[in-house]
């Protein structure tokens, strides 16, 4: 039994250093790679923060390009869904209640051409991006109300138009923060 405990006691220790010390410290370091050096990448503007990218947050002026809902109202403290099925009674009353709303801020946009991620949260409560077809079916609105040519807002999506990670995993995401930043530029 001695011959056994020994090896035992040394493994534990050695696992214990390599889990709990070095193996933090390496994706510590790994992190440090990352934009924002691992604390997140964190979205500027004439010096002062206004946002992380990585970070939904919620816009609510119609001259704004609209996020996907939260179901956590963008708390990071707090990031969650709503977990409740595709069939409770109570999710589909938000759910259409988030329609009837995008509809009225939209006029002319069929309840079929909605995107549904502008009318349900996502996992996490926190999606900062959105695909660009749910990015270009709120242009004509914005371009309404800032009196500019939609085809300069399509083209301002566009550019903000990130592609799947290697031509090949994920779909299209617009960053809605971004998009918004950029659109200030251009009043």
């Amino acid at each position: 039994m001695k011959n056994h405990i020994s090896p035992a006691i040394r493994l534990t220790l050695v696992l214990l250093v390599l889990v709990s010390v070095i193996y933090p410290l390496v994706v510590a370091g790994i992190a440090r790679l990352a934009p924002g050096g691992g604390r997140g990448e964190t979205v500027s503007t004439n010096g002062k923060v206004v946002g992380y990218a990585a970070i939904g947050q919620k816009f609510t002026q119609d001259r704004y390009f609209n996020g996907r809902p939260s179901a956590v109202d963008y708390n990071a403290a707090g990031s969650g869904g709503s977990n409740k099925g595709a069939t409770n009674p109570e999710y589909l009353k938000t759910v259409q209640a988030r329609i009837d709303t995008f509809l009225v801020h939209n006029p002319g946009v069929r309840t079929s051409d909605i995107p549904a991620e502008l009318v349900t949260a996502s996992g996490s409560g926190l999606d900062p991006d959105l695909s660009p077809a749910a990015a270009n079916i709120q242009v004509p609105r914005i371009a309404r109300l800032l009196k500019l040519p939609p085809d300069r807002l399509y083209a301002l999506v566009n550019a903000h138009t990130k592609g799947p990670l290697l031509g090949l995993f994920g779909p299209s995401t617009v960053n809605v923060l971004k998009l918004n930043m950029a659109l200030d530029t251009l009043r």
